[in-house]
């Protein structure tokens, strides 16, 4: 049989709470809680994200401060119009699920868009159907004709 222990009669040790110590600024003032670039801006994008990339990408030797902020709020813009009309392409095929295919569509029945995105292929896009142009006067085939005479059926 194993033993338990009796229970000491010392309490446990209770938890001691931390110090919060404020945030003072070298003029004396509180700080407030630091906010991403992001956030000050009223985007959704990562602005830091699309800063590193633009300085590691080489495109310039120097990036202005605001080059990514304007850069990740016209992308946003970009994905926001994109999606609005891949779900209104997918509403109308009562779908709700928007597919690679959706976003093609809806990009190649915008004219915009489409001469921005004439050189993409999407993955899994599919292609854009496209109406049957008719020339409007089709031929009209004679029924008056005569059987060759060196065929081999009669008729």
């Amino acid at each position: 049989m194993s033993e338990t222990k009796p229970a000491s009669s010392k309490p446990a040790a209770a938890a001691k709470p931390k110090k919060v110590i404020p945030r003072v600024s070298k003029s004396g003032e509180p700080k407030s809680k630091p906010e991403s670039r992001s956030t000050r801006a009223g985007i959704t994008f990562p602005v830091s994200r699309v800063d590193r990339l633009l300085r590691e990408g080489r495109f310039a030797p120097r990036v202005e401060s605001t080059a990514p902020v304007y850069l990740a709020a016209v992308l946003e813009y970009l994905v926001f119009e994109i999606l609005e009309l891949a779900h209104n392409t997918c509403s109308i095929s009562k779908k709700t699920r928007i597919t690679p295919q959706h976003i093609n569509w809806a990009v190649g029945n915008d004219l915009e868009l489409n001469s921005l995105f004439q050189h993409v292929t999407i993955a899994y896009g599919g292609v854009l159907p496209t109406p049957q142009q008719s020339t409007g006067e089709k031929k009209k085939k004679s029924s008056n004709k005569k059987p060759s005479e060196g065929s081999s059926q009669v008729y």
